[in-house]
């Protein structure tokens, strides 16, 4: 596949419920021919106090985000990067889900971009485990400052590059994998083709 017009992104978030809980880091690359084009990162306002669990995840606190971007600002300035780019991160399902959630807050309608997941095609290709640095450490690409979001995409990037040259990541558009144990996903975007995954170990 021509890994033309892609746009990776990734979010750090305040919680695991798009619904609820809002973005407080956002990063993206726009990539035209194996280039990264343009880049997009910044901090998001955040009314309240970060719960420990995500300050030690991301090493963000409350105090950082006060002088953040605001979050209507901060999207729209994301949603024109993305333009009709394929979408690409890893667990793209959390990523999507809030992507929606705050496009039909501050603009009333969702996204309709094709998109890849290089969770879904880790979980397919490779045995546990799949996070981000595993499969940074298997396909010999340097991940620093994990769960900082700048650093996660241009990571996933080589990630998808690594993938493609190896096979084709095209059958994989559009499709997520689910895992069985917690059953098909309250949310996922309409194009998504839905696959459910067993976990497999070495």
């Amino acid at each position: 596949m021509k890994l033309d017009n892609i746009t990776v992104l990734d979010f750090e978030t305040s919680g695991l419920d798009p619904a609820r809980d809002r973005v407080i880091e956002m990063a993206a690359i726009r990539c035209y021919g194996g280039e990264i084009v343009s880049q997009f990162q910044t901090l998001v306002r955040f009314e309240g106090a970060l719960a420990p669990k995500i300050t030690e995840i991301t090493g963000l606190t409350s105090a950082d985000l006060v002088h953040g971007m605001d979050e209507e600002t901060a999207f729209r300035i994301l949603n024109r990067i993305i333009g009709d780019s394929i979408i690409v991160a890893h667990n793209a399902l959390f990523d999507l889900g809030f992507l929606h959630h705050a496009l039909m807050r501050f603009a009333k309608r969702s996204f309709n971009n094709d998109f890849l997941d290089t969770l879904t095609i880790a979980r397919e290709r490779h045995t546990y485990p799949h996070n981000l640095k595993d499969m940074c450490d298997r396909y010999g690409i340097v991940l620093e400052g994990a769960h900082r979001s700048l650093n996660d995409i241009i990571a996933c990037w080589k990630l998808l590059e690594k993938m493609n040259e190896e096979k084709s990541v095209e059958p994989s558009l559009n499709t997520l994998g689910y895992m069985t144990k917690y059953g098909v996903p309250k949310w996922s975007p309409l194009q998504a083709n839905l696959v459910p995954v067993e976990i497999k170990y070495a």
